[in-house]
């Protein structure tokens, strides 16, 4: 049954074809039969009841340089599709999490991927401290006394914003460091968020593994290696991907996540590990279907379309 589905997402025309997760399920909902629209987080709007999208219908081809072609602008009523796709990027920040209280309005009659209310109350460096036992040591704190005890305590620390993504604002600061009561007054000075902070993991070394779940079902991963003098793997921040299989402690971490990501309506999820830890639930924009496609064949997006269908037809 074709679908109609609405993306919303950071600027299309500037992607990276090659590596862009939802460019790539975009291709494969096209490939479908799915008609496809498309629109930016700004023009969402509510007006009187309804909840709008100013936008382009869109068809997508995997052509550097010619990847979509746009329709006429239109404004389309997202309550009368079946699928909404919440695929823009973080920062986490009010407008964000505006759009989530906006889609949540038209949400399940149409499906909104994943789902807006669980997206809003699961940020990914949060929904992990509902599994202690399977990440490391960690505190979030606004406040420099706390964030030292831990320092005190661990020695090796990163300390990061607590919604950021990419990589962006990740600092490691060893035994030896001085700096944390400056970026401590630097980050204060950026926002009123509080920091999150983890014991340092040597294991990033050899990589920090993306785990790709499909509605709680693990499909697979890759492993993103930093550069030499990096502490940092994100692929944002020159992190190499590289083919890598799951362990059973990976498995394991899957096991007793999945069951809620299935229940909260988180369809498409990437989890972060280092070494047998999990740092971080990415439900938001998560990223790496491309790169597992072409490490493992497992076409990711098509078993994420499965069960989408399989939704709508239930």
């Amino acid at each position: 049954m074709p679908l109609n589905v609405a993306l919303q997402m950071d600027p299309i025309g500037s992607v990276n074809i090659n590596a862009d997760s939802t460019f790539r399920i975009a291709l494969e909902a096209q490939a479908r039969g799915h008609r496809l629209f498309y629109y930016t987080p700004d023009r969402l709007t509510y007006v009187e009841g309804r909840v709008l999208a100013r936008g382009w219908w869109i068809e997508v081809r995997h052509e550097v340089g010619n990847h979509v072609s746009y329709g006429e602008e239109t404004e389309v009523d997202l309550g009368t599709l079946d699928v909404v796709w919440l695929r823009q990027d973080p920062p986490f920040d009010m407008g964000y999490i505006t759009t989530t209280h906006l889609l949540e309005m038209i949400h399940p009659r149409t499906l909104v991927v994943n789902d807006p209310f669980w997206v809003r109350n699961s940020p990914e460096k949060l929904l992990v401290l509902r599994f202690p036992t399977l990440t490391p040591p960690t505190a979030i704190a606004r406040d420099l006394a706390t964030i030292r005890d831990f320092k005190a305590r661990h020695g090796d620390i990163i300390l990061k914003p607590l919604y950021g993504n990419g990589g962006a604002g990740v600092f490691r600061l060893d035994p030896n460091d001085r700096n944390l009561s400056s970026l401590h007054e630097l980050f204060m000075g950026i926002n009123r968020e509080p920091l999150i902070v983890q014991k340092f993991l040597p294991a990033v070394a050899q990589g920090d593994k993306r785990v790709i779940l499909v509605d709680g079902e693990p499909v697979g991963a890759i492993n993103r290696v930093p550069q030499a003098g990096e502490t940092r793997s994100n692929m944002h921040a020159g992190g190499r991907p590289e083919k890598v299989g799951l362990t059973e402690r990976d498995l394991e971490i899957c096991r007793t996540i999945g069951p809620v990501l299935r229940e909260k309506g988180q369809v498409f999820v990437g989890i972060d590990v280092i070494g047998d830890w999990l740092t971080e639930i990415n439900v938001t924009s998560p990223t790496g279907i491309q790169e597992l496609e072409r490490f493992d064949g497992t076409n990711a997006a098509a078993r994420i379309w499965e069960v989408i269908e399989a939704k709508r037809r239930g």
